[in-house]
């Protein structure tokens, strides 16, 4: 069975309520292609208020996730309280995380169970920075990346992993889609050695780093690309566009 495509929206640190309520309303209002798996992560303050206003068949992501179901750990959200709160997804492993936060591999892999374990959907990001691209330790660091979530869970039918090369993201270049596809079919090999055939086939690779508009159609038709995790461009009208790349 094919896969299906998916697109998501990551707003990262962005947005007012009325500006996340006008994207809302136009991404209601348009004609989405209905083959495409939408979600959309606001910031966890807007949670809720994206999901109250969101139509049937667009789900909301959180941007982060904890490893533990409560307690005292200041700032946090479970999974149980995102699940709770009608949230289907949630993001692990932003590049930003790791080099701002300090996130490391096993922290972000014991993260991902977390949120597995607690009903939701996963979207794994995983990339290399431009230095490592440079002296081609790419496919070993995003394997690495992976190996760390491998470690953790054996069910990777919740998990969408999002490619995402750290020196794209919102710098305005972006792989080319020869260099995307060569990543993600070396990802989907790595599943299938390290995980299951079943995994390798079912599991989708999305793409992420300076996706736009004028891009989003050539990488929409690689063999491995199996959609789109969108920054900036989220924000714009140009997002229903990205959405329907494969029309």
């Amino acid at each position: 069975m094919a896969r299906q495509f998916f697109v998501g929206g990551n707003f990262k640190m962005n947005g007012t309520i009325k500006s996340i309520q006008d994207i809302i309303h136009h991404l209601n209002d348009a004609k989405l292609d209905p083959k495409t798996e939408v979600v959309i992560a606001p910031p966890a303050l807007y949670l809720l208020l994206a999901r109250e206003h969101l139509r049937q068949g667009i789900e909301v992501a959180a941007q982060n996730v904890f490893d533990k179901p409560n307690g005292a750990f200041t700032g946090e959200i479970s999974a149980e309280q995102l699940k709770d709160s009608g949230i289907t997804w949630t993001l692990t492993g932003h590049s930003e995380r790791r080099v701002i936060l300090g996130e490391e591999d096993k922290f972000i892999a014991s993260k991902t169970k977390a949120a597995l374990d607690g009903g939701l959907g996963v979207i794994l990001c995983i990339g290399e920075t431009l230095e490592q691209r440079e002296d081609s330790k790419t496919i070993d660091v995003v394997t690495t990346q992976l190996k760390a979530v491998a470690e953790q869970t054996k069910d990777w039918s919740k998990i969408v992993v999002a490619y995402e090369p750290v020196w794209a993201i919102g710098t305005g270049k972006v792989a080319t889609t020869e260099q995307a596809q060569e990543v993600h079919a070396e990802i989907r090999k790595w599943l299938s050695s390290n995980i299951s055939k079943e995994a390798s086939d079912n599991t989708r690779i999305i793409y992420g780093g300076s996706v736009n508009e004028k891009n989003c159609r050539d990488l929409a038709q690689q063999a491995d690309i199996d959609g789109f995790l969108v920054g900036g461009a989220s924000l714009k009208p140009a997002f229903i566009d990205i959405i329907n790349a494969k029309v």
